[in-house]
């Protein structure tokens, strides 16, 4: 596919040319100093700082919380308690500057949510324009999971900052049809060619990818489930939700029904396999009543069963959970363990 520069100076214009056919959202430092997901315009652009936002993509793909149907609830209507579809918002997503890691884990959350319309949909009216990394931070490790910093899965548009210019390279038909409609982008010269090869020519000569889902996928099942470190990796962490909440590719949900001045409506809103009352049973049992048994799921889950059921790790190195754990629990040393079993 041909590939397209915009000019950094042109860059508002871009958003802004943007701006009129999608709700664009960027990374820039909110109010609160830490850099996050945020509206953009002309006025507003992206900050391109070192490393990841606070929080992941997935909250444009499973919004908190999610309108699965609406239904009137005064007992006395002819359709009462007839569950119907919502009117849902036709306004299409644009994420600018989303880095490999969180690109990635909509290909990764798109295998057990292959069936699930309201996903799907969402990710089919999303363009997502990544921003290849020139250095990774002290928490990121997505070399050790099948991922890489130039990695382009899961992106429409792949960009590479370079002195002047955004280097856009069109991943799929999607963004190819942007880039060749939309104003101030041009065709690159020679130069920026050269300078854009370079930068993944540099990449791939530090990168050290392990084969490390193939690898857990070989380890007997029961011997990692009944391994004595999971006592030592449970025993500080306080259930607070942070690491599944801040995961790009943590997806466990609740549904409610809520009720309201005669209207009603079903929702799917997050929830942790962290926290005690999500596989409680209305009997009262609980299998994993246990902190022990809550942290050995998570990891076992990411890191086990899921490669075992679809193939790749389910986490993408982003280092989120590392950066924001309150008590240091790092699962890139409950990783390392995992394999030296």
């Amino acid at each position: 596919m041909k590939p397209f520069v915009v000019e950094k100076a042109q860059l508002g214009d871009l958003i802004d040319a943007l701006s009129k056919e999608y709700e664009v959202f960027g990374p820039a430092q909110t109010d609160k100093g830490y850099y996050d997901w945020q509206r953009l315009d002309g006025d507003r652009l992206p900050e391109f700082n070192n490393g990841v936002t606070k929080s992941s993509i997935k909250t444009f793909f499973f919004p908190q919380p999610e309108v699965l149907f609406e239904f009137k609830a005064r007992a006395n209507e002819p359709d009462a308690f007839r569950l119907k579809e919502p009117q849902c918002d036709s306004a299409t997503t644009l994420l600018f500057g989303v880095r490999p890691c969180d690109a990635r884990s909509v290909t990764l959350n798109s295998m057990p949510y292959a069936n699930d319309p309201y996903f799907q949909k969402r990710v089919s009216d999303t363009v997502i324009i990544g921003l290849l990394c020139s250095e990774g931070c002290s928490t990121c490790f997505c070399k050790w999971i099948g991922g890489s910093p130039t990695g382009k899965e899961g992106m429409d548009v792949a960009a590479i900052e370079l002195d002047d210019v955004f280097f856009l390279e069109p991943i799929s038909e999607k963004g190819q049809q942007i880039l060749e409609n939309v104003a101030p982008v041009r065709s690159p010269l020679e130069k920026e060619h050269e300078a854009a090869e370079h930068f993944l020519e540099k990449a791939k000569a530090q990168e050290g990818t392990q084969d490390t889902a193939s690898t857990l996928r070989s380890k007997e099942l029961m011997h990692l489930y009944e391994a004595g470190f999971w006592k030592q990796v449970s025993e500080p962490c306080i259930n607070c939700g942070t690491c599944t909440f801040l995961c790009p590719t943590c997806y466990c949900f609740d549904i409610q029904d809520e009720t309201l001045r005669g209207k009603g409506r079903r929702i799917r809103y997050w929830d942790s396999c962290m926290f005690p009352l999500f596989t409680q049973h209305a009997s009262g049992h609980n299998p994993r009543g246990d902190k022990l048994k809550r942290v050995r799921n998570r990891f076992m889950h990411k890191l086990k069963y899921f490669p075992d059921r679809f193939g790749p790790v389910s986490c993408v190195g982003c280092g989120r959970c590392v950066r924001d754990c309150p008590v240091n629990i790092d699962i890139r040393q409950v990783l390392r363990t995992m394999l030296e079993l």
